[in-house]
């Protein structure tokens, strides 16, 4: 079982690893977005959390999280498939989770692709909800799925409003 300590924040030596599989796991047969470099940069932003499991500069799992006003956008997401099915993936997107509740996020938006399965499994599971099917959403070729989960329910009579 994966415990939150076994959570950490990237560091810059974990960017070429996270780079290579967002390559080989998200990004497979699209044009390269996320080089080493990129995720460097989203290391370091104020703005986006990098979480990762392993050891550094060799995650087995890694979740991009980016804030925006009330809402949290889960950019990249993977574990490596050795390490799959092993509760990794729950662990990491738990730590993202509290992380986008103690910023504040009402909720989570995140895309797969269509035909992975998988992965739209694994979120309905944890509580995201599919939105709206996109054609060609990945570089004009690939078909996505929007996905999110509400971490808060607005309480329209605390808020003084009238029924």
């Amino acid at each position: 079982m994966i415990t939150s300590n076994a959570i950490r924040l990237a560091v810059a030596a974990d960017a070429a690893a996270i780079a290579l599989m967002s390559r080989h796991l998200i990004e497979h047969g699209l044009p390269w977005g996320w080089d080493g470099q990129r995720v460097a940069q989203a290391i370091l932003a104020p703005h986006i959390n990098v979480a990762v499991t392993g050891p550094r500069g060799a995650p087995v799992g890694f979740g991009i999280m980016a804030y925006h006003d009330d809402d949290a956008h889960l950019v990249l997401f993977a574990v490596q498939p050795a390490r799959q099915r092993q509760g990794l993936g729950k662990a990491l997107l738990d730590w993202l989770e509290a992380a986008a509740r103690v910023a504040g996020a009402e909720r989570i938006r995140v895309e797969a692709r269509r035909e992975n399965l998988a992965a739209r499994i694994f979120y309905n599971e944890l509580g995201y909800h599919e939105r709206m099917i996109s054609k060609a959403m990945y570089n004009g070729q690939v078909d996505g799925v929007r996905l999110e989960k509400w971490l808060r329910v607005h309480d329209v009579s605390a808020s003084g409003a009238a029924s």
